[in-house]
């Protein structure tokens, strides 16, 4: 199991998408750019979005974790999108509800386990209003992942500093 790959380069702010496909394909474009990814997991994040929905409604502002299988993936990384206007996504569990969504946390784990293992962190934030809102509005990179590192206890991989 590799460390979790996290820097200023997976945090995209004003993501200018208007639909969930257009936020998606880009985020997992930026992973794809970056080598932390295959070119598969472009369309394959896409594609499990539509079966299984990741949309949480939160306090303050909704999130959705997308994600897909690991042979996808070429280094466990987390990316985070913030969007400059709400975008719909389908509730987890629910048929036909949506949510709108202000940020987006993809993941691209390289395991079952530490994908179980970051929702359960993540969930904790999710349920930190205060932290969701400092993630959305926080336009210095740097605090974000440092804020990140500290919520998640990661290692540090990639260009953040402690």
């Amino acid at each position: 199991m590799s460390e979790l790959y996290l820097d200023e380069t997976l945090i995209v702010d004003n993501v200018e998408k208007s639909t969930k496909e257009g936020v998606l394909r880009s985020l997992a474009t930026n992973l794809y750019e970056q080598g932390l990814v295959k070119e598969t997991y472009i369309q394959a994040i896409i594609d499990r979005e539509e079966q299984y929905a990741t949309g949480l409604p939160t306090k303050g502002s909704s999130v959705a974790i997308p994600h897909t299988d690991k042979e996808h993936v070429k280094q466990k990384s987390l990316t985070i999108g913030i969007l400059d206007n709400p975008v719909d996504f389908g509730i987890m569990g629910e048929e036909q509800e949506t949510t709108p969504v202000d940020i987006v946390f993809m993941l691209a784990m390289d395991d079952e386990h530490s994908q179980l293992s970051m929702l359960q962190r993540l969930m904790k934030i999710f349920q930190d209003e205060d932290q969701l809102l400092f993630l959305k509005n926080t336009k210095d990179k740097t605090k974000v992942v440092n804020a990140l590192h500290d919520k998640l206890t990661l290692s540090c991989q990639g260009g953040e500093t402690t």
